[in-house]
């Protein structure tokens, strides 16, 4: 091909080549071989595999690297060969290429989880990364394809490694869950505001069961990006035929869906497990000759966490961020912050998560590490509550550090228009996909008049657009001056705000309490103006938002905006408030309110943070003193710092160990795996509620008696089988389970039938469970199940994995089935108690 790859996308479809995995083991790769280590050993076969894919009409063919990092390499003894492997694995899809098609370095996940969830960092992740990608650019290849990530936060380390590391274009593949969401919680609307601020040369999703799974994700994809979409599905589900997996969909199927792909709005169409090249054969003939889907231009200012988006803009609801996380003239939160606790800092963003739409993280304490605390606050605050961030520092590292904690897309708050800020923090946003806060601030200070404010957002947008920064990346804070001391200038700041939005089109925010310095009634001066600001284009008031009048102020205006589609939100957040009297019949008394907010009034807002913190959802409030209510809160937040504290004062009421246990940390785990069944918590809230709970039982356990502290819920042989070395997901059944009181004996990956059913005789196991994610092993889980029947042991099999599901663990004859971490507790106690009324 002699056009770059991005020309060629506007003209046409281009058709990505199918599975490799299959293919290899089509020509004798055995289970639990190193798919990478197999094709260098054994050229002939790869290029050959290569060679079908390029004639099938594959545009673009990838390299045999998939699990080429350093991590998974390691698996096999082969982390110092990093840069050999990828080498080979080029030169090889090169020669097979032979100019008729691309060459993709092919990136897959490392296997591992960034903490709390894991026990690796950004740097880990992003150094292991940026490795693979400068060898599979230094040894040719065209552009990069990152594949099946379950993370978006390990994605975005593999984005950011690949972009810097080389000048190659890059793919960004997820993997989706069947609820829509990939492993941790992820959305497709929050993948594109995440993923397309950083700008790949496309992103779209890969694996996640067949063409159908896939279509309403690629739909959601396409309809909020400017970019390239591409889609690498599975053919079909996976099926047990005899002992072979099968997956069901021919040829003529996946070229059926090839074009409904097509007609989503996917530029690039290729497969994933299961296709072969007479897949991509039949795909490539219906798409050849496609034009490029036509979209709408989209425009998609917003903010990210993990598992939510924030969306701006006059379709949009309004939003605030949330002031109070910044030590400045608050001493407790200061010493907090020195100390390196962090714990006041969490309780002040899970307060404002249900209020605020967003949080501004300030770390200002004279005589730290800003940048470590930055990091840790960071980490601290999105284990806790999931929320999109502002980092607010003038430290270059503070804000880099919060840009690499930080899972989801952050504002960085804030550069001003003078050459050395921008050239600071221009590359921090490129790089990290952040948007900036420009202030209306140059060398000479803060412009008296309007026009002077709107020449400095000038230079700071075009200095922004000429870094790469796309529109939606840039955000412009007029400044407020205190009424106080420049009372002409208050208008001047909604002038400049009025022209920002007009001339520009930038995004605005505004410090709204700095209004009122030095005067009383600050409230009524601050929500007035903020009333003010919403109806002069305002997009991001930072505030108080337990200010009462200012939200209500912009509840209002949000009715007044047409910003509140048939007045819903705001008739059920008033409903109770009748012609300026509250429910109560009480006058409402401004003054008095401002003096000390009366009760009903608070009720409302403790009502709407529950209501509006779906994320941080209300602990039932247990009977007692308090204590066991707020035991089962800390677990239920993750609260792991203060756990102990809280068991010890439950001790020193007189509370039995074993009535913690069961009132207190045990319905604060079960209410944690309630809520991630209904999809109100993620795979990050669910792991340090555990987390907690596994603290907690550590600390109480010498308190119980011996025969409780003795007690187990049954014993547990876990193992994922022969040839499969995958074990995320089995080490978080693991936690889950033994939070619930289970013995658990972890043989760890890769492990064969004879050593399981060993383990299982030794342990006198009461459940056998099986984990495997290739498609290749899940034979592997019949060999455990009819080694049980054969030894006659009295273990049941429950068995798990992303490739199963319920039909085929009734074909192997499996016990149970578990579709997740969570789902794993309920068939693992049901099984106990069929077991137990067997003895009896």
């Amino acid at each position: 091909m002699s056009k770059d790859i991005e020309s060629i996308l506007r003209e046409r479809i281009l058709v990505l080549d199918g599975a490799m995995g299959t293919m290899l083991q089509q020509k004798g790769m055995m289970p639990g071989q190193c798919p990478e280590l197999f094709g260098v050993e054994h050229p002939e076969i790869l290029q050959e595999i290569h060679q079908q894919y390029a004639d099938a009409g594959a545009d673009i063919i990838e390299t045999n690297t998939f699990g080429a990092n350093r991590f998974k390499l390691a698996e096999y003894g082969l982390e110092d060969r990093v840069e050999e492997i990828n080498s080979e694995a080029v030169r090889l899809a090169r020669a097979a290429a032979k100019n008729k098609a691309l060459v993709a370095g092919c990136i897959g996940p490392t296997g591992r989880l960034l903490r709390p969830m894991g026990n690796v960092d950004f740097d880990d992740l992003y150094e292991a990364f940026a490795r693979q990608a400068a060898a599979l650019e230094k040894a040719g290849a065209d552009l990069i394809s990152i594949e099946t990530m379950t993370d978006i936060g390990e994605m975005r380390a593999a984005l950011i490694a690949a972009q810097q590391t080389s000048r190659l274009p890059v793919i960004a593949h997820l993997t989706f869950e069947p609820g829509g969401r990939t492993m941790t919680g992820t959305d497709p609307l929050t993948a594109v505001v995440i993923l397309g601020a950083l700008q790949p040369l496309a992103m779209g999703a890969n694996c996640s069961g067949g063409a159908l799974e896939l279509l309403p994700i690629i739909e959601v994809m396409a309809r909020h990006t400017n970019g390239f979409v591409s889609v690498e599905p599975n053919a079909g589900l996976p099926r047990l035929v005899g002992d072979k997996t099968v997956f069901p969909a021919f040829p003529e199927e996946m070229a059926e869906h090839a074009l409904r792909l097509k007609d989503a709005g996917a530029n690039l169409i290729g497969g994933c497990c299961g296709t072969t090249p007479q897949h991509i054969q039949a795909i490539a003939a219906v798409l050849k000759g496609m034009p490029a889907p036509r979209r709408q231009a989209v425009q998609l200012r917003g903010f990210a966490s993990r598992s939510q988006a924030l969306l701006l803009g006059p379709d949009q609801p309004l939003a605030v961020i949330g002031e109070r996380i910044n030590p400045t003239a608050r001493k407790k939160l200061a010493g907090d912050i020195k100390e390196g606790k962090m714990q006041l800092v969490v309780e002040e963003a899970k307060r404002q998560a249900g209020v605020a739409s967003m949080l501004d993280v300030n770390m200002g304490v004279p005589g730290i590490d800003e940048a470590a605390a930055m990091n840790q606050a960071v980490a601290a605050i999105q284990a806790a509550v999931d929320i999109p961030l502002s980092l607010d520092s003038t430290n270059q590292q503070a804000i880099e550090e919060g840009l690499k904690s930080f899972v989801g897309r952050a504002l960085i708050n804030s550069t001003t228009g003078e050459d050395k800020s921008l050239d600071a923090v221009l590359p921090l946003a490129k790089k990290y996909g952040a948007a900036i806060l420009g202030l209306c601030l140059d060398e000479k200070g803060i412009p008296d008049s309007a026009g002077g404010r709107l020449q400095v957002a000038r230079k700071i947008y075009w200095r922004a657009r000429e870094y790469g920064l796309r529109d939606e990346d840039i955000f412009i804070d007029c400044l407020v001056k205190t009424a106080s001391a420049e009372q002409m200038q208050v208008m001047e700041t909604l002038s400049a705000v009025r022209q920002v939005k007009e001339e520009i089109g930038a995004g605005t925010v505004l410090g709204i309490s700095n209004v009122s310095h030095g005067l009383p009634a600050r409230d009524i001066l601050n929500s007035t103006f903020l009333a003010m600001a919403w109806a002069a284009g305002l997009d991001l008031p930072i505030l108080n938002p337990f200010d009462q009048l200012m939200m209500d102020a912009t509840r209002a205006a949000s009715v007044l905006l047409n910003r509140d589609g048939h007045c819903a939100a705001f008739i059920d957040y008033y409903k109770d408030y009748n012609s300026g009297s509250l429910a109560t019949g009480g006058v409402r008394d401004p003054i008095c309110e401002r003096c000390n907010i009366p009760d009903q009034i608070k009720a409302r807002e403790a009502e709407t943070t529950a209501r509006n913190g779906a994320n941080q959802p209300a602990v039932e409030t247990a009977a007692g003193d308090g204590i066991t209510a707020r035991l089962q809160k800390a677990v239920l937040e993750g609260n792991s710092a203060i756990m102990e504290a809280l068991i010890d004062e439950a001790l020193q009421k007189g509370k039995p160990a074993l009535e913690i246990v069961n009132q207190g940390l045990i319905p604060g785990i079960e209410r944690a795996g309630e809520l991630y069944e209904q999809k109100k918590y993620f795979l990050p809230q669910l792991m340090t509620a555990a987390e907690a709970m596994k603290k907690a039982f550590a600390f109480i356990k010498p308190f119980l008696s011996q025969d409780a502290a003795a007690q187990n819920n049954g014993t547990i042989v876990m193992a994922t089988v022969e040839g499969d070395i995958h074990d995320i997901g089995k080490n978080i059944v693991i936690v889950m389970l033994e939070n619930y009181g289970f013995k658990v004996v972890d043989l760890g990956k890769d492990v064969p039938a004879d050593r399981i059913l060993d383990a299982a005789c030794q342990e006198d196991a009461d459940i056998i469970g099986l984990s495997a994610l290739m498609t290749t092993t899940m034979p592997r889980m019949r060999d455990v199940i009819e080694g049980v029947k054969s030894l006659n042991l009295k273990s049941r099999v429950m068995v798990g994995g992303a490739v199963l599901n319920q039909e085929y663990a009734d074909q192997i004859g499996a016990d149970a089935y578990s579709a997740d971490a969570r789902a794993a507790v309920k068939p693992a106690k049901q099984l106990m108690r069929l077991f137990i009324r067997r003895v009896k």
